[in-house]
């Protein structure tokens, strides 16, 4: 077979190249402004001046203030500190946890409810937090991929100290309705409020805003951001969450930079969060470790560029998207779209059931051909682990192993995809007795 003379990357929902005016702005603080911003001196200053004015840009585009944007080493950290920053914070506060992490009775451990379909920097996590005593409840999801919101309610107890919902998946690129969520959890803190004092609850210590603030809210919008309004403030018409994730590679921006909103109460010292890496205090305490500055600045450009190309590059997206599955469609009726259509989904995002295929030879069929696609998740994919997120959402394991990712972006023309259309025939037609 013709290999394709221009390699075409189809797989934006694993990374992203950097954008040449992100790349601009990064270049000068490898070399000439290379200070560590935990210096005295004007070299240091010059840099910690540059990572305020990158944490305000990043806070404006989502809503947020200034000291609620904790930068960290990836979106996976940052998963990690909500989750794990979380139980470690009500229990060094002690909660009345009674606190030991070994405690047998059921009332003192701590609940964490997520999705079956979150990202893996959460569900590892999670099942790593189970081994220290912590409830884990995993909460299944439609055919579309959307959580039940009365199985949610149902598994909100006095014990449930957080609930992580992602904002859009990423192999499917399922849209959660986190408003909903959000307004979900906020009458079950006030009516959870009123119950803990009538019980005197052993769960908690005597603290009126801890127990209005649990459970909190954390959603990843690692994908959701470059598309989705991702605005934290309820009274704005936002999510109304207390935790939010952020990637610098997934907009554009560089490697090994994520970021988490952590929503501070008002008028109070209290923290929701402790920290899981400790040393010198960076990030207001929560993220020990010498800020890597150029990726910080990059971060931040990429942020401002996701929100202002925000809308004009969701509309473009969809119409790529669009024509792309219509013309997925002729090739064969039985090739099935198993992500969600119309506003259900985030629109770089299409999984694609290929039947009578194995999804990894097609996958090396594609990339031979000059095709960048993906089975899933690039975390897992070298582990050649079928879909979970695939499986939740009832597809048997025939299908899950037949099924593709495509992924969108900013460089996807309509001649690229008409060009995929053709290479993907060519290789199909050889099988078509078997389709």
């Amino acid at each position: 077979m013709k290999i394709s003379r221009k390699k075409i990357y189809l797989d934006y929902a694993a990374t992203t190249p950097v954008d040449k005016e992100v790349l601009k702005a990064m270049t000068p603080y490898f070399s000439e402004k290379f200070g560590n911003p935990g210096s005295l001196h004007s070299f240091g200053q010059e840099a910690l001046k540059t990572i305020d004015e990158s944490r305000e840009k990043i806070a404006k585009t989502i809503g947020a203030g200034f000291r609620e944007i904790i930068f960290t080493g990836s979106a996976t950290e940052a998963n990690n500190l909500a989750l794990r920053g979380a139980v470690k914070e009500l229990r060094i506060k002690n909660l009345e946890f009674r606190s030991s992490l070994y405690s047998q009775s059921s009332i003192l451990n701590p609940r964490i409810i997520v999705s079956a379909i979150e990202h893996e920097s959460i569900l590892e996590t999670c099942r790593d937090l189970e081994r220290e005593g912590v409830e884990i409840i995993y909460l299944p999801v439609n055919k579309q991929g959307i959580v039940d919101l009365e199985k949610l309610k149902k598994s909100l107890n006095e014990q449930t100290i957080l609930v992580s919902i992602m904002y859009a998946n990423n192999e499917i690129g399922t849209i959660q309705p986190i408003t909903e969520i959000s307004k979900l959890i906020s009458e079950f803190r006030i009516q959870n409020a009123e119950l803990r004092k009538e019980s005197n609850s052993k769960f908690l210590i005597h603290n009126s805003e801890l127990a209005m603030a649990l459970p909190l809210l954390h959603t990843d919008a690692v994908q959701a951001f470059q598309f989705l309004d991702c605005d934290v403030n309820p009274p704005a018409g936002g999510l109304g969450v207390d935790l939010m994730t952020l990637s610098a590679h997934k907009i554009y921006g560089p490697k090994g930079m994520g970021a988490l909103f952590i929503k501070q109460i008002q008028n109070s010292k209290f923290k929701i969060l402790n920290s899981i890496i400790t040393g010198g205090g960076q990030e207001f305490g929560l993220r020990s470790g010498t800020e890597n500055v150029p990726a910080i600045v990059g971060f931040a450009k990429a942020a401002e560029l996701a929100v202002k190309n925000r809308e004009k590059e969701t509309k473009r997206l969809t119409a790529i998207k669009d024509y792309f599955i219509k013309n997925i469609r002729k090739i064969h009726p039985r090739i099935e779209i198993n992500s969600p259509e119309g506003n259900l989904c985030s629109p770089h995002i299409a999984n694609i059931y290929f039947p009578g295929h194995s999804s990894q030879d097609l996958l090396i069929k594609l990339d031979l051909a000059g095709v960048a696609v993906s089975s899933g998740a690039a975390c897992s994919a070298r582990a050649m682990k079928p879909s979970y997120v695939l499986k939740a959402i009832g597809l048997g394991e025939q299908k899950i192993k037949s099924s593709l990712r495509f992924s969108f972006g900013k460089f996807t023309t309509k001649k690229e995809i008409d060009e995929t259309m053709k290479i993907i025939i060519k290789l199909l037609i050889k099988f078509k007795d078997d389709l």
